[in-house]
């Protein structure tokens, strides 16, 4: 199994929202996905995992290389509603990553009302019930 992905943006942030199961075998899938951000978006990144239902070691450590990469940037990673088998533990040289517990918290932190998103993107294989904050 792969991930799918959605990315919407808001006028300070974007957040880019990854479901399905993220294995070793799906983090290319993160790190192009991570990538095809970094050259659109600006401001923090909220990576919203809500529909995530599940990541292996290797998904939490290409999660902590994205979130340097765009530290090297001048961008800020944060993470939302993390699976509930593990939490994400950075390296020692990792950037600070703050958890929210949900992506609607996530966004309360940053002053930002759901309904305020502008563009969004999404893979093709992107669950259309998947309910998101825009």
């Amino acid at each position: 199994m792969t991930i799918a992905w959605r990315y919407t943006d808001y006028p300070t942030l974007g957040i880019l929202s990854v479901s399905g199961y993220l294995s070793g075998q799906a983090t290319a899938r993160l790190v192009g996905a991570v990538g095809w951000v970094e050259a659109r978006g600006t401001g923090s990144l909220i990576l919203d995992l809500t529909a995530l239902k599940g990541w292996s070691v290797e998904g939490q450590d290409a999660i902590a290389q994205a979130a340097a990469r765009l530290a090297d940037a001048g961008r800020a990673v944060e993470l939302a509603a993390i699976p509930a088998d593990g939490s994400l533990v950075p390296g020692a040289r990792q950037p600070h990553i703050p958890v929210h517990p949900d992506l609607i918290s996530a966004l309360a932190a940053h002053h930002i009302h759901p309904g305020r998103a502008g563009r969004q993107w999404r893979t093709s294989t992107w669950p259309e019930d998947t309910p998101h904050a825009g």
